[in-house]
């Protein structure tokens, strides 16, 4: 039997996501226990009917010298044989030493799974994948609070962590390989379950580090109500009645996958998590970008909402933020640059340049007469693919006019990336004449959105959906 089938036959007989952290610590043992060892044998014996899995750190065990692993040996033979055994050791080192880490981790620990630091790269970690038999978790976004010094580090608009999730997914090849999410990060590990969604997720957190159970459920939770496991320690351990808190702690979980009307695994790989949007709604709301009242449009008709991105360049952070919006867009879409159209999205272009390193050219509106006399600014070659974008799309017009003049100097073009469709059928213009449309939120996203929010009233709110009702 497999780490994972282990895995899963755990969590179906003890109907549970539980992971139960085992990180003793002497000072904190309640008196009436005689040591580390007697301490961790009870929380085990008040929790082996609710948990799918332990995972004792091995750190707080090393520190209480030999006592402290006399006590994990006990502990590990203590776990009952069917409750699978996550040793989190963040093991890893070049690959003579990895192999040595290996084997005290599988062989004289006898652990089923191991958490593993990828930081070497794929020689630090292949040691631990030849026990085909094992599970390995490697570190992606932890939960601490400094993570993002080294894991938000982002190259052409892809951060470290999410490289890491792709390269162990390489790593993995037919096998399985999980992944540490911390619960105090949803929306990254909303990112990776949707580019990732059948992963297992360890996910530490909850609780005592400020993780909400209910957005790592929604997150992190695959299509068939499993793929997390949630990891409590010290509000376990630690708690007056070790069992209560366990049982109470399962109860929640089931409460919360059971209760969700559906899970990110099964939306669409490129549709925004509802936090991403939210987060995206209050920060063109708080720039101006969008604005509620009455407004005349260029064709006379009068509109409750107006959307204005040229704003953007008055705050650099939200352009970056929106620049990020758009990097994600871009993502697996194949093309050697972009375009960007005059003018409102020209800086958002040169933001996403920026962001991303990906070149930037955009066709003048008007034909110089003079100079150089280009239609087209930057450097391109003929037979290129180029990704056209621009702020929003109502109809496809300006984008098919745009195109033409790129076309016209041999360039391809097969996508275009927005920040906001209005949903107004320029999906199916450009759709008509051979263009796909990325588009990060809708309009009607962003004003349900606000709604929630408490920035928009409910009677406005109600005006502007029948208003887009009626379009």
């Amino acid at each position: 039997m497999t780490f994972w089938t282990k895995l899963v036959t755990a969590i179906e007989r003890n109907d549970s996501l539980l992971c139960v952290g085992l990180d003793p610590q002497p000072d904190n043992i309640p008196a009436r226990h005689a040591g580390i060892g007697a301490f961790v044998r009870a929380v085990i014996d008040a929790t082996a009917d609710l948990a799918c899995a332990y995972k004792p750190n091995i750190a707080f065990f090393e520190a209480a010298g030999e006592e402290g692993l006399a006590a994990l040996r006990e502990a590990l033979a203590h776990i009952p044989e069917g409750i699978p055994v996550i040793l989190d050791a963040k093991r890893n080192d070049i690959g003579s030493t990895a192999a040595a880490y290996a084997r005290a981790v599988f062989d004289v620990w006898g652990a089923d799974a191991v958490t593993l630091n990828p930081y070497l790269g794929f020689d630090g970690v292949q040691p631990f994948l030849a026990y085909e038999d094992r599970g390995t978790f490697v570190l992606c976004k932890t939960s601490n609070p400094s993570a993002g010094e080294l894991q938000d580090w982002a190259q052409a608009g892809k951060p470290l962590y999410q490289h890491v999730a792709d390269l162990v997914a390489t790593w993995a090849g037919e096998g399985e390989v999980g992944l540490v999410m911390g619960a105090t990060y949803p929306t990254a590990m909303a990112d990776i379950r949707r580019r990732w969604p059948r992963t297992w997720f360890l996910v530490p957190g909850v609780g005592a580090q400020g993780g909400e159970l209910e957005a790592v459920l929604r997150a992190g939770l695959r299509a068939d109500g499993m793929g997390v496991l949630i990891n409590a320690s010290r509000g376990i351990m630690y708690a007056e009645d070790p069992r209560e808190a366990a049982l109470a702690l399962r109860a929640a979980i089931n409460a919360g996958r059971r209760g969700l009307p559906h899970h990110p695994a099964a939306a669409p790989a490129t549709a925004p998590a509802d936090d991403d949007v939210a987060a995206l709604a209050r920060l063109l709301f708080a720039a101006g970008c969008v604005r509620f009242g009455d407004f005349v449009l260029h064709s006379g008709a009068h509109s409750p909402v107006y959307i204005d991105l040229r704003r953007l360049v008055t705050y650099p952070r939200a352009l970056d933020e929106v620049a990020r919006h758009y990097a994600r867009l871009l993502e697996g879409l194949s093309f050697d640059r972009i375009a960007a159209i005059p003018y409102a999205a020209l800086p958002i272009g040169t933001a996403v340049s920026l962001r991303t390193g990906i070149p930037l050219i955009y066709p003048r509106r008007e034909t110089k007469s003079y100079g150089t006399r280009r239609q087209i600014e930057g450097e391109y070659n003929a037979g290129e693919r180029v990704v056209l974008l621009d702020d929003l799309i109502t109809s496809g017009g300006s984008k098919l006019e745009t195109a033409e003049p790129l076309q016209a100097e041999g360039l391809t073009i097969e996508d275009v990336v927005v920040l906001i469709d209005r949903e107004q059928g320029g999906a199916a213009d450009l759709a008509a004449h051979g263009y796909r449309l990325h588009a990060a939120v809708t309009l009607r996203q962003i004003v349900d959105s606000l709604a929630a929010g408490g920035q928009l009233a409910p009677d406005d709110a109600r005006r502007v959906r029948s208003y887009l009702d009626g379009l």
